[in-house]
């Protein structure tokens, strides 16, 4: 195909509104670097990073309601940015030193800048951050990082996977959930959750989600054990009833704020929390007490490594996960995707297709 010198993407033009987000039909198309392929995008996942990076919202170790980004150990965001990390899409050209024959492969993007050759992800960073993402038309990235996934779901479907299912993974592996075990799961209907409300069946565990109203029976489909109604009665007693009394070993957590103290109440001796967001609240008090003397866990998380990517990519091959598509966007439509999905009337994952013609 004849690769064009422009495309439509999405700009974020700086820290604040929607504003800072513009459609561009004049951007460069990206030129493969030696050792990188170009994709042209054909789906990309919408995710809770792509609008706290853009309304600044990380804060600092020195001062949590500071206008700062995503990566604290040193900031490789630049304006404009073109964000996006869940991306599909079809390899249309390759930089010297990869094989020309992986031209025309679909290919599933792993998003993670490594920077470091082993799994540790002290120095992790992301496409759609520390370089431009898949809000466009094309994108180029390393080769290394271009999956093939033997798998006929469409390209929407597979792009509900990455960072969501990456992210709940990582934070399954940090807690070392296994089968038989129960993980209660807030902001159970968003991507992550409901991500790792499968993955904890993919491990023979049992999931039980924390939802908001009218979501129950989606959950369920899903394959919660048991949902909780967030809002509705105390969270402890909820929790005691909805696990028929038995104990919660893990806390996969994403929503902090006010639940944060109640999530720990609910953990049995000895038990795991594990966190990755905190929609409802960053900044939470703990009372070490509780923590000590029941001789809890706490682990922090993000993104995943080659290893649990390379999992995610098995559970997909051998369906032990499903997508849940909670809508589809044109990429010229941007705002309306991202307003619907700060406003979380969905289940699943919000996905963004380039415009057709």
């Amino acid at each position: 195909m004849t690769i064009p010198e422009k495309m439509a993407a999405v700009l974020l033009t700086g820290h604040g509104g929607l504003e800072k987000l513009v459609y561009d039909r004049d951007v460069p198309v990206p030129k493969p670097a030696q050792g990188e392929v170009l994709i042209r995008v054909t789906a990309c996942g919408m995710n809770n990073t792509d609008v706290w990076v853009r309304e600044g919202a990380y804060g600092t170790e020195d001062d949590p309601s500071a206008v700062s980004t995503w990566r604290r150990q040193g900031n490789t965001l630049t304006f404009p940015r073109i964000q996006g990390t869940d991306t599909v899409g079809h390899i249309v050209g390759v930089g010297a030193g990869v094989e020309p024959g992986r031209i025309g492969e679909r290919v599933m993007v792993d998003f993670s800048i490594y920077n470091r050759d082993d799994d540790s992800l002290a120095d992790i960073d992301y496409m759609g951050h520390g370089r431009d993402g898949g809000y466009a038309e094309y994108m180029a990235l390393p080769a290394e990082n271009a999956h093939v996934v033997a798998t006929d779901l469409s390209d929407v479907e597979l792009a509900t996977f990455c960072c969501a299912y990456l992210t709940g993974e990582r934070m399954l592996e940090r807690a070392r959930l296994v089968a038989g075990e129960r993980v209660l799961v807030t902001g159970a209907s968003g991507g992550v959750g409901s991500a790792i409300i499968q993955l904890a069946r993919a491990r023979g565990a049992i999931p039980i989600a924390v939802a908001g109203p009218g979501k129950e029976a989606a959950m369920i489909d899903v394959g919660a054990e048991a949902v909780v109604t967030r809002g509705k009665g105390d969270l402890v007693e909820a929790v005691h009833s909805a696990g028929r009394g038995q104990p919660i070993d893990v806390v996969a957590d994403l929503v902090g704020g006010p639940l944060f103290n109640d999530l720990l109440k609910v953990l049995r001796p000895e038990g795991r929390y594990t966190t990755a967001g905190a929609i409802a609240g960053p900044v939470v008090q703990l009372d070490l007490r509780t923590m000590y003397l029941k001789q809890l866990e706490l682990h922090g998380s993000s993104q995943g490594s080659r290893a649990d990517f390379r999992r995610l990519i098995g559970y997909i091959e051998s369906r032990k996960i499903r997508p849940l598509v909670g809508g589809v966007y044109p990429l010229s439509d941007f705002h309306r995707a991202q307003t619907e999905f700060m406003a979380k009337n969905f289940v699943g994952k919000l996905v963004v297709v380039p415009d057709e013609g």
